[in-house]
């Protein structure tokens, strides 16, 4: 069993940037549109500004409100599928004959984002970019918790747009962009644990993806979310007191 305090968080969604607008939204849920509106990014320079694709705009939309008082800070940037939009525009320019844009390629690898953010943010902090088909959100979680042992405080930022219409048959993806955001402290905020459990044990069954569990467990709706893949492998995160 790991445990950490939950600093902070946000997260960002059409419609959805703040804490009373998700818990009413998880209350009463509603098909929410495909695409974010206009994200404030007043602290990121023009210039840098439009280097942000939808999927980093979102990311960082959902980053900046909590790290306005924290100048330095190590992040965990976890994306199940990157920016497929970009990437698969790439590959179609590939089959096109087309020369590839070396700006283009820059935003679409999985670093993009965290590298885009340090920039903005003049941090020159480690950061970790991971991927995972199953189990994302706990394993950012557990990645972030581990870092504590070196560092007061980590970043944890999830973030996932919905598939391209082509590769949507092959893989399950959220119908809405969305990011949540953590701050993991040693010493400040909620207490929580992450531990092992037997999925088959407890059940996962629920109409809710992994993401909007997480978030109703974020929103205090929730006092514990588990989560499971198809091996058997399952996390539950618990809150304590």
């Amino acid at each position: 069993m790991l445990s950490c305090k939950l600093q902070s968080w946000n997260a960002l969604a059409p419609g959805l940037d703040n804490h009373s607008a998700w818990r009413e939204w998880l209350s009463h849920p509603s098909p929410l549109p495909a695409e974010l509106p206009k994200i404030p990014m007043k602290q990121i320079p023009p210039m840098l500004r439009r280097r942000f694709t939808e999927l980093g705009k979102c990311a960082v939309g959902a980053a900046l409100p909590i790290l306005d008082e924290i100048e330095c800070i190590p992040g965990v940037f976890a994306s199940r599928h990157g920016d497929t939009a970009l990437t698969l525009s790439l590959l179609e320019g590939i089959a096109e004959q087309e020369p590839m844009s070396p700006t283009g390629f820059s935003l679409a690898v999985h670093n993009a984002v965290s590298g885009l953010l340090s920039i903005a943010r003049k941090d020159v902090s480690e950061v970790t970019a991971i991927a995972a088909t199953e189990n994302l959100i706990p394993l950012a979680i557990l990645e972030a918790v581990t870092q504590l042992q070196d560092r007061e405080q980590v970043l944890c930022l999830i973030y996932d747009v919905p598939l391209p219409e082509l590769y949507q048959p092959y893989s399950f993806s959220d119908s809405f962009p969305f990011a949540v955001a953590m701050v993991f402290s040693r010493c400040e905020g909620v207490n929580i644990t992450l531990e092992p459990f037997d999925p088959e044990a407890k059940g996962l069954e629920s109409d809710c993806s992994d993401s909007v569990r997480m978030i109703r467990f974020l929103s205090g709706l929730d006092d514990q979310v588990c989560f499971g893949d198809q091996s058997g492998v399952g996390w539950r995160l618990q809150r304590n007191g």
